[in-house]
C-alpha cells in the first residue's frame, strides 16, 4: 500500500502504485499515474496531466507539470501533458512544464538527474542519462539526446538540438544545435570535443580519432559547413560519420561555431 503522509493533498484521478512514497504537504492536482518505487519527499507539486515512471525520487518544492510559459496557453487547458520515465533524481526546485502543442507530450527519458532550480521549458525531449546542474535552464521544443551534460546556470535556446555526449561548461549558452560528442565553451562556441565522455563511453581509440577528425574537419580547417559536409561524405562508411552527416543535414537552426569562427549557415 502507497505511504501518504496525512498533510498531502491529491486529486481523485491520481493512479498510485502500490509502493510509492508521498510525503507531506505534497499536492497532486489532475490526471497523474505513478510508478512503483517513486518517492515524494515533501511539499512536492505534481499537476496532470502526468504520467511518470519506476523509482523516480523528487525533492521539495519540485514542479512538475504545470502549464508552459507561453502567453497564448490557457492554464486550465491540460494539454498533451508531461511524461517521465524511470530512475530520475528531480532535486529542489527544478521545474517542467508540459507540452504547449498538439504533436505530443514533454518528454523525459531514464536515469537523469535536474540539479537544484533546473528547468525544462515546454515540448522538450530529454533522453536518457543527462545532467542538468544548478539553474540550467532549456527553452521550449528542445531536444536532448542521451548523456548530455548542461553546466550550471547554461542555457539552450528554444527549438535547439544538443546531440548524444555533449558537455556545455557552466554559465555557457546556445542558440544553435550543438553536433555529438562536442563541447559549448561559451556563447555559441564549440570549443573542444569532450573526450572524457567518449573515454567513458567505451568507444575505441580509432572511434575517438573518427570525432576529432569531424571537429577538426568542421572547425578548424577553414572550411564553409557545406564544404566540411561534403568531406565527411567522403568517409561516410563509416557509422560513426554518418551519424554526424545526419546530424548537419538535418540541423533547423544551423551548427555552434568554433572557437573565432562566424555563424555557421551551410554556404
Amino acid at each position: 500500500m502507497s505511504e501518504i503522509h496525512p498533510t498531502a493533498i491529491l486529486d481523485c484521478r491520481c493512479d498510485l502504485a502500490a509502493d510509492v512514497t508521498i510525503g507531506p504537504h505534497c499536492v497532486l492536482s489532475g490526471a497523474i499515474i505513478v510508478g512503483s518505487g517513486t518517492r515524494l519527499v515533501g511539499n512536492v507539486y505534481l499537476q496532470g496531466p502526468l504520467t511518470m515512471g519506476k523509482a523516480n525520487t523528487i525533492y521539495p518544492f519540485a514542479c512538475l507539470g504545470f502549464a508552459p510559459q507561453h502567453a497564448k496557453f490557457d492554464p486550465q487547458e491540460p494539454g498533451h501533458g508531461l511524461v517521465i520515465g524511470d530512475r530520475n533524481t528531480f532535486r529542489e526546485h527544478v521545474t517542467i512544464h508540459r507540452a504547449f502543442t498538439d504533436d505530443g507530450p514533454t518528454r523525459i527519458g531514464d536515469d537523469n538527474c535536474f540539479m537544484v532550480n533546473s528547468h525544462v521549458g515546454h515540448d522538450c525531449l530529454v533522453g536518457d542519462h543527462c545532467t542538468f546542474v544548478n539553474n540550467s535552464a532549456l527553452g521550449g521544443h528542445c531536444v536532448i539526446d542521451d548523456h548530455v551534460i548542461i553546466g550550471g546556470g547554461s542555457v539552450v535556446h528554444q527549438f535547439c538540438r544538443i546531440g548524444h555526449g555533449v558537455m556545455m561548461a557552466g554559465a555557457a549558452g546556445t542558440t544553435m544545435d550543438v553536433p555529438p560528442w562536442f563541447m559549448i565553451t561559451g556563447i555559441n562556441v564549440c570549443g573542444g570535443v569532450n573526450l572524457v565522455g567518449l573515454r567513458r563511453s567505451g568507444m575505441s581509440r580509432e572511434q575517438i580519432e573518427e570525432v576529432r577528425w569531424v571537429y577538426r574537419t568542421l572547425f578548424r580547417e577553414g572550411h564553409t559547413v557545406k564544404h566540411a559536409l561534403e568531406l565527411l561524405k567522403e568517409r561516410s562508411d563509416s557509422d560513426l560519420i554518418q551519424q554526424y552527416i545526419q546530424f548537419i543535414e538535418s540541423s533547423e537552426r544551423g551548427i555552434c561555431r568554433g572557437q573565432g569562427q562566424g555563424a555557421r549557415g551551410m554556404n
